[in-house]
């Protein structure tokens, strides 16, 4: 599981990976020698990849009753053997965002898809994606925002989101829409790069039957207009991770309603920055939701 890549993690690294308090993973240490860090000329204590696999193993042992006293107990190759054998439903996803860290922190494609396969079979694509990837993805921002991971690794494993998420799409795709009503236009405002979030409700809009048009990343709003002269009724979605800018939001939401609002259009919103909305006085063809799942209920 552990490949040749050397990486090296300080203890507020791992506590932030396995959720374990560093105050807690030095009493363990210090107790229970279920750890051994290595140490710098100042005592400072450094952990490798094998550590920090064994740690996600403990805390999923921890979190299903075994006392960490009796863990500490076992040899070495026994710890991985009983994660393997209690993963059940309710573990199942603990332990499945532990296996995509590891795969992201060790840049190892091969752990990721053996952990996907794993869930693949038990599990539809879409539990996958709201159980597992989404509160891995969510995860992933707070180690980017506290340095334990860099640009490196969060790119590693959103790629690889992507491509499933791709694979999955395609497979609806090339199904016959049942549902004419409406079109559904899905893109992303100027600089907005984040794409994972439209990219799985453009899945969950095909698996309803509907036609969808998507347009992805940076699209104009000008450019939006043009889908008008194709279809009758449309939807445009739009998911705001980062951009617009706050500042410009409420100007950005007004310059989209002039320029595509009618009897047959709607807009709709949501993403990490709808909360900042400035909901007085919109449109009844502008809707604002606060997650995936309500959009989704609304279709």
């Amino acid at each position: 599981m552990i490949n040749n890549i050397k990486s090296v993690f300080s203890i507020k690294d791992l506590e932030n990976l396995s959720g374990i308090k560093a105050h807690t993973i030095r009493i363990w240490e210090k107790r229970y020698d279920i750890l051994q860090p290595m140490r710098t000329d100042t005592n400072i204590r450094l952990y490798d990849l094998a550590s920090l696999q064994k740690l996600l193993n403990i805390t999923l042992l921890h979190d299903y009753g075994y006392k960490i006293s009796k863990i500490a107990t076992y040899p070495q190759d026994k710890i991985p053997s009983l994660v393997r054998e209690i993963i059940s439903n309710k573990t199942a996803k603990s332990h499945a965002i532990s296996e995509f860290k590891m795969a992201m922190m060790n840049f190892d494609q091969e752990l990721f898809f053996n952990t996907y396969n794993w869930l693949i079979a038990e599990k539809s694509f879409k539990e996958i994606f709201l159980q597992v990837f989404i509160p891995l993805m969510n995860e992933l921002g707070l180690l980017w925002q506290s340095d334990t991971i860099t640009p490196a690794h969060e790119h590693f494993i959103s790629y690889l989101i992507k491509q499933k998420l791709l694979i999955n799409t395609e497979k609806l795709q090339v199904l016959k829409q049942t549902k004419n009503d409406k079109v559904f236009v899905l893109s992303l405002p100027m600089n907005e790069i984040h794409e994972l979030g439209l990219m799985y409700l453009n899945y969950e809009i095909l698996l309803l039957g509907y036609k969808t048009i998507y347009l992805g990343e940076s699209m104009p709003i000008s450019n939006l207009k043009d889908l008008k002269k194709h279809f009758d009724s449309i939807i445009f979605i739009s998911y705001f991770t980062v951009q617009p800018e706050r500042d410009i939001l409420d100007e950005y939401i007004q310059k989209m309603a002039d320029e595509l609002l009618d009897e047959n259009t709607e807009l709709w919103y949501t993403g990490r920055l709808v909360e900042f909305i400035n909901k007085e006085g919109l449109s009844d063809k502008i809707s604002i939701f606060n997650s995936i799942s309500e959009l989704v209920d609304e279709i």
